[in-house]
């Protein structure tokens, strides 16, 4: 919907409100025609029904509204004496429309002093949990929200099951987009596993004044442009979302609305200089590491490698022993002496299950390894004698890559070797062509809405032939510290600023486990445990001083209330 749309449905929804209310107007003391003067009239339906007139800006915001109107119905035929738990119910599922009939088919009074405390403990409860849930999603919609990592794109910066805070106030909370939604979950609904949301009607963008706008370096979380998944790890039809029901990723900035970028040899360079990572940045590459002596998998642990395989030789199995290793297993090959090869991730096979199934394996090692390496890993690998030398690997320039952004043959670029490319900035405007469009189709089609085709040399925008296009709206480029693992924009391409969610602020639980199911008294990062995402320098711990702050507190609650008791006494 547009905002001509919107003006026509909030112009409906107040004669709705009029033609259901004027008469309990009047019996409330009021002027028929104030039921029919938006905002107005419901600072005074506040004052009819005996609530706080702050309602009303509950009421004008997206997905809390929902929450309310609800709230508002009951309380309304509450007023005029139909508390019954039946009309209660009934008030809620005609979707207020029973208010109606209290307007127009009874003679009831306004009860002007009516008592506002719940008649019983269930209708107290019942009040306390919708108006927690009422708070929980204003602040989780537009202040702070939980977040866990849930894959290794962002390798070692930020670590699979590290648990989030992210704020949405530092770029400017984007207000829901999708008008009606359940509150508190995302896309789908939890249990149920259904869409969490309808379709329509949509709200048109808008974004709340931010403290800051997105720079280069800055760990932000966004709506997958590309997302079309309903259910993750299920191979079905993809499925069109709306915005701020696409998937949640989480990125570096690495340009920023009117760079240009380009990857050389596997590094980010803007407007033609190397861009400079913080030094929090713990990027990642896949090395080849040589040793003639082998490179054992326990030297690639100990300075903490990432996605290497391990190779085990094992006897021959019998069924009951492959099966029960099979979950351990990235693949296995019968060799022509009767041993097996048995390949896994850098994880190997459990010693218990080993010693269960009696097996007699024996680790094989190469001369050279691919493993995934910080500068640091890379940095103690140089120093071991043990190791001969250690090799980024490259794809080279020229060689087109897999699902490389745009995928077009007039771009032969790869992970490693890529652009130089443009990125868009609102009001900024570019030459199109056949050869262009590919850049910026997705862009001019479906973030812009805009209708595109091309006829030969020709590229027509809305049917009209086209050479140029000005943007509407800023564009950023977002990749993984794990650049070799890390599906990002050379993938999907431009992350458009009405995609942009918030910014991780804090780190407030950390799992080694988080892969293999959560357990409090093992795997705990505690140096990750209440440390912030950005700033300079190792990231500390602020956990300790949580603790003593929580213990002052309860000390001093205990005297401050053993003093109250005295002063009773």
């Amino acid at each position: 919907m547009d905002g001509t749309q919107w003006l026509v449905f909030i112009l409906l929804v107040q004669i709705i409100h009029f033609l259901g209310t004027w008469k309990l107007y009047v019996k409330a003391g009021r002027k028929a025609w104030e039921a029919a003067v938006p905002i107005y009239n419901g600072i005074v339906l506040m004052q009819i029904i005996n609530r706080p007139k702050w309602w009303v800006f509950l009421l004008f915001i997206p997905i809390i509204n929902l929450l309310m109107f609800p709230v508002i119905w009951v309380e309304t035929i509450r007023s005029f004496g139909h508390s019954k738990l039946w009309q209660t119910w009934v008030v809620i599922l005609t979707f207020g429309f029973y208010i109606y009939y209290v307007n127009y088919a009874t003679e009831a009074e306004h009860l002007a002093d009516r008592s506002l405390k719940p008649r019983t403990g269930w209708g107290e409860w019942v009040s306390s949990i919708v108006f927690a849930i009422v708070a929980a999603t204003f602040v989780h919609t537009y202040f702070i929200q939980p977040y866990v990592i849930p894959t290794g794109s962002l390798e070692r910066t930020l670590r699979i099951g590290d648990f989030l805070f992210v704020s949405k106030f530092h770029y400017g909370a984007r207000a829901p987009m999708t008008a009606v939604a359940a509150p508190m979950v995302h896309d789908t609904l939890p249990v149920l596993k259904t869409r969490s949301y309808l379709r329509k009607p949509q709200i048109p963008y808008f974004r709340l004044p931010g403290f800051q706008k997105i720079k280069k370096n800055d760990i932000v979380v966004f709506s997958w442009p590309a997302d079309t998944v309903r259910v993750f790890f299920k191979a079905e039809e993809g499925v069109e979302k709306p915005i701020d029901k696409k998937s949640n990723y989480v990125k570096r900035c690495v340009g920023t609305p009117g760079d240009s970028l380009a990857i050389i040899d596997g590094f980010v360079h803007i407007n033609g200089e190397k861009l400079q990572l913080s030094d929090r940045a713990k990027v990642m590459h896949n090395y080849v590491v040589y040793s003639s002596k082998g490179v054992s998998s326990r030297l690639l642990n100990e300075v903490g490698a990432d996605n290497f395989d391990r190779k085990f030789i094992s006897p021959a199995l019998n069924q009951n022993q492959y099966t029960q290793l099979t979950p351990f297993l990235k693949g296995a090959t019968r060799r022509d002496d009767g041993q097996i090869e048995l390949y896994t991730d850098k994880k190997g096979i459990p010693t218990q299950v080993i010693r269960e199934l009696r097996l007699g394996l024996k680790e094989e090692t190469s001369r050279a390894r691919v493993a995934n390496l910080t500068d640091e890993m890379v940095a103690r690998l140089k120093s071991d004698q043990r190791i001969d030398s250690v090799v980024m690997e490259i794809e080279p320039k020229g060689d087109p890559g897999f699902n490389v952004f745009p995928q077009s043959p007039y771009y032969r670029w790869n992970v490693d070797n890529f652009g130089p490319i443009f990125i868009p900035e609102a009001g900024a405007t570019v030459a199109i062509n056949n050869k262009t469009i590919p850049l910026y189709k997705k862009i001019i089609r479906d973030y812009e809405k805009n209708e595109v085709k091309v006829t030969g040399d020709t590229v027509f925008i809305n049917g009209v032939a086209a050479t140029s296009y000005t943007f509407k709206q800023d564009y950023y480029w977002m990749m993984g510290d794990n650049r070799d693992h890390s599906e990002d924009s050379r993938a999907w391409g431009y992350v458009a600023e009405d995609h942009i969610v918030g910014k991780p602020v804090f780190i407030w639980l950390s799992f080694d486990n988080f892969q293999d199911g959560i357990r409090f008294n093992e795997k705990m990062r505690w140096d990750r445990v209440f440390t912030t995402v950005g700033g300079s320098g190792e990231p500390v711990s602020y956990f300790r001083y949580f603790l003593i702050a929580l213990a002052g507190w309860f000390v001093f609650d205990f005297f401050r209330k053993k003093r109250k008791a005295k002063k009773v006494a």
